[in-house]
């Protein structure tokens, strides 16, 4: 018997009681009313990112955020084509993994988890090799909820005509305004169950339609094949296999729900008020934050452990979920650090709530 527990992640997070209910109708992935879910769906996530369909395409692609990274890097790449991975974290290392089972050439920019990405260092990178097709980064580094410069990595990405721009937005689409088109991005990936809030089942592609158009014959595979997946879109507004009817019902809710809340600067405002006040009552009890102010997002926070020698994290997790709140342990190569969440269907009083049951260090 399950019992339902906040959320303090990055996703799958805790949703609505609409927005769970909303996946209560099963319906026909044939069916016209199913069409123009997916087609309304589809021009939503467009407004949201800044643009409009015929500049840009929305893309939806079954499975986790990372199924659609994996079409990315699958399919947006030529034969010759080479991927200049930026790596301060586990899910920027993740793409450089896609890249070598796939037997794509990359190249890695590597540095140390707390630490952004210089743009500069893109530029020499850039210089250095021509045959570079594709620059890819984390907007936001979840391993510590560290935040990278997309912005001023697309002016460098502007200055080399044959590179295209792939950012991994998936834990701040929604919730951090981003214009794909002021800031230049080729490819933009989010999933369902971020800050949008639904739930998880599909992820989507936020393509440049100059650039998606190139790729026919690139992909590496049937499945994550973006080109043919957008095409099947296009001609019938049908998945090419089994959509996840109930999925895309929920998410269509939670689009509603956002507009509600005042668009993505209106979560945004609830969102850093979240973090706020989680940071000062963690700080308050005498916890560490792994990132400076500088470079923290209000996502999600990783804290460093007390340095009290008694501490138990298996303890520590194990108490506040007995209590009815679910934090994330740490992702950091080198320092014992665990994370918590503020994003989601979650409010002051539930951090307020959770704070009261942390102990102070």
């Amino acid at each position: 018997m399950f019992v339902a527990k906040n959320l303090f992640t990055p996703g799958p997070l805790t949703t609505s009681d609409s927005v769970k209910k909303a996946m209560l109708i099963d319906l026909g992935s044939r069916d016209s009313s199913f069409i123009e879910l997916v087609a309304s769906i589809r021009n939503q996530l467009l407004s949201l990112a800044g643009t409009k369909k015929g500049a840009y395409e929305a893309v939806l692609m079954q499975g986790s955020g990372t199924f659609s990274l994996e079409a990315v890097i699958s399919s947006g790449l030529s034969s010759n084509g080479e991927v200049l991975c930026l790596v301060n974290g586990a899910y920027g290392k993740r793409v450089s993994e896609m890249a070598k089972v796939l037997g794509i050439p990359h190249q890695i920019l590597a540095y140390p988890e707390n630490k952004s990405i210089p743009a500069e260092d893109v530029q020499k990178a850039l210089k250095k090799n021509p045959a570079i097709e594709m620059v890819s980064v984390a907007h936001c580094e979840t391993t510590t909820g560290i935040m990278n410069a997309i912005e001023t990595i697309g002016e460098v990405c502007k200055g080399f005509p044959k590179v295209n721009y792939f950012v991994d937005a998936m834990s701040t689409f929604g919730a951090v305004p981003i214009n794909v088109e002021e800031i230049g991005i080729d490819y933009l990936v989010s999933s369902a169950n971020k800050c949008i809030q639904g739930v998880p089942g599909f992820a989507f592609v936020i393509a440049k339609t100059a650039v998606l158009e190139k790729t026919k014959g690139y992909a590496r595979s049937l499945s994550f094949d973006l080109f043919s997946q957008w095409k099947g879109l296009e001609n019938n507004g049908q998945f090419r296999y089994t959509p996840p009817t109930h999925t895309l019902l929920a998410f269509a809710k939670a689009l509603e729900e956002l507009e509600q809340e005042g668009g993505v600067i209106g979560r945004a405002y609830r969102y850093k008020k979240n973090n706020s006040i989680l940071l000062n009552g963690m700080v308050a009890k005498g916890y560490k934050p792994f990132i400076d102010a500088e470079n923290r997002g209000y996502i999600i926070t990783s804290f460093l452990y007390p340095e009290n020698n008694d501490f138990n994290f298996t303890h520590f997790y194990e108490d506040l979920a007995n209590k009815g709140h679910i934090i994330y342990p740490g992702k950091l190569t080198h320092t014992n650090c665990f994370r918590i969440g503020n994003i989601g269907h979650l409010f002051e009083t539930d951090i307020a709530a959770l704070l009261q049951d942390i102990p102070n260090t």
